[in-house]
């Protein structure tokens, strides 16, 4: 079965090659608005589903799978800050607590029904100092992540404990995809 990973991410293409070598990247757009009072965790599985619909229109033929991230704390979602004072703004609402990261997934066969999932994993930052803040900062990886920090770079520096599936924190749930490309796999056999 043709695979194609409705995203340009380089994390989310690392992640999918530790299950296979054999895919297409497809970086689509999708709109990525969230609906006003929707729960947050049902949010992120239908964005990874607009995905991998954006990306079947252009492989029809193929699996495709889209996957979404979100950085949540008190109920709210952290995206991707818009400059680094934004990005120092969340790392200090972050710093000493503990926050809630959800990962949708949606693998789309072609002609067939969508598989979806969402993974809950709760990752604790220390109480790290400003001058740490500053030096995290100085490596611009803040800036392109929901949440403003990558747990696979400097950003696990900040990281005290997590709870739950750490690759779904990077942006793909690696043994979810695998056990529903496994099940694919399966039927397609018969």
């Amino acid at each position: 079965m043709r695979l194609v990973l409705a995203s340009g991410s380089p994390r989310r293409s690392e992640l999918l090659a530790l299950i296979t070598e054999e895919f297409t990247v497809c970086a689509v757009n999708a709109d990525e608005t969230l609906r006003p009072g929707a729960p947050l965790a049902d949010e992120v599985v239908r964005l990874s589903l607009l995905k991998a619909q954006a990306a079947q229109r252009i492989y029809p033929d193929a699996v495709c799978i889209g996957s979404d991230t979100m950085v949540t704390i008190d109920g709210l979602p952290l995206g991707k800050p818009a400059d680094e004072a934004q990005a120092a703004e969340m790392l200090r609402r972050l710093r000493g607590r503990t926050h809630e990261v959800l990962t949708g997934l949606a693998v789309l066969p072609s002609g067939g029904a969508a598989r979806t999932l969402c993974t809950r994993t709760r990752v604790t930052f220390r109480d790290f100092e400003e001058d740490e803040l500053a030096a995290y900062l100085a490596t611009g990886e803040p800036l392109d992540k929901a949440g403003a920090y990558g747990i696979q770079g400097h950003g696990a520096l900040l990281v005290e404990g997590i709870e739950g599936d750490y690759y779904s924190v990077m942006g793909l749930p690696v043994a979810g995809l695998h056990v529903i490309l496994r099940q694919l796999a399966q039927e397609l056999r018969g």
